[in-house]
């Protein structure tokens, strides 16, 4: 968190005594936590959220220059790509591919291209870490989603939103679709929006608007490992634990985005309402 508390004191243009007072603590604790040697408090964590929020200071910002500046201090070979990992409780033992069912790809080990989804994801937990992780450029066995028809009705699947189906060719379809493969890859959908997922099959939305819906926030790409052979594959390049000051950011910054993607999806709704199939004409097979 030292690279944090420094930055944010500089944009304040204060010096470290100055920067104490604000925080109701000492001199000797700002200087100390600036060069690593010590924690802030929770009470001076609480009041730095404060100060950042009066102040509108680019925390987040500071957060994934963190993360850069981590990732730019691990040694990956040219034959490997970076990508990022959250974890509600921390990684023990090997890499599993034991997330929960429901997720968009169904269970397997998450990875995304971009830092900034895991860390929305764990937040709101007390022993999650973050991690780099790097996985080899040439996957063998992988399936990938084009931003779709199919990759909306996977994930639609994934989430238990084609229960009442089950016996139809439609729902085998995409409940055998990933067999055989080691990894899954597409977009990553807005995690808000079960809401457009209900509307889409009481009939409301068509399926452009529930594509654009579902990307309209552009979360980056996830990549899967379904199976215990591609999470074999997964290097953990570095942990990064997040303190309490970060995860409170963290979390306004994600309640940001949720108010921005659900502010969005009435004007998705509108701009789509006459483009598209509804879910009865595609089950029907009507084009």
């Amino acid at each position: 968190m030292e690279y944090i508390v420094k930055q944010i004191r500089e944009y304040l243009n204060m010096s470290q005594r100055e920067f104490a007072e604000k925080l109701g603590t000492s001199f000797a604790t700002i200087n100390r936590c600036e060069n690593g040697h010590n924690k802030l408090s929770k009470l001076a964590q609480d009041n730095l959220i404060k100060l950042c929020k009066d102040y509108n200071v680019p925390v987040f910002d500071y957060i994934l220059e963190k993360i850069s500046f981590e990732e730019k201090s691990c040694n990956i070979s040219n034959d490997r790509m970076i990508l990022y990992h959250g974890s509600k409780a921390g990684i023990e033992g090997k890499v599993k591919a034991s997330s929960r069912s429901e997720c968009d790809f169904g269970t397997g080990f998450y990875m995304g291209t971009i830092p900034r989804q895991p860390l929305t994801l764990i937040c709101g937990f007390p022993k999650s870490k973050f991690y780099i992780v790097s996985v080899p450029k040439k996957l063998s066995k992988s399936f990938t989603f084009k931003d779709d028809i199919e990759w909306a009705m996977f994930i639609a699947y994934n989430r238990k939103k084609m229960e009442d189906i089950q016996d139809s060719a439609f729902y085998k379809k995409y409940q055998q679709i990933t067999k055989g493969y080691d990894y899954a890859i597409g977009s990553i959908a807005n995690d808000r929006m079960y809401r457009v997922l209900d509307d889409f099959f009481e009939g409301i939305i068509t399926d452009a608007a529930l594509i654009s819906c579902l990307s309209v926030l552009k979360l980056g790409k996830q990549y899967v490992c379904l199976n215990d052979d591609a999470c074999k594959q997964v290097k953990i390049e570095k942990e990064i634990e997040l303190s309490y000051f970060e995860k409170e950011i963290i979390q306004t910054v994600s309640a940001d985005y949720r108010k921005k993607g659900l502010e969005l999806t009435d004007d998705i709704y509108k701009q789509h309402r006459r483009k598209g199939r509804y879910f009865d004409e595609i089950l029907n097979g009507v084009v």
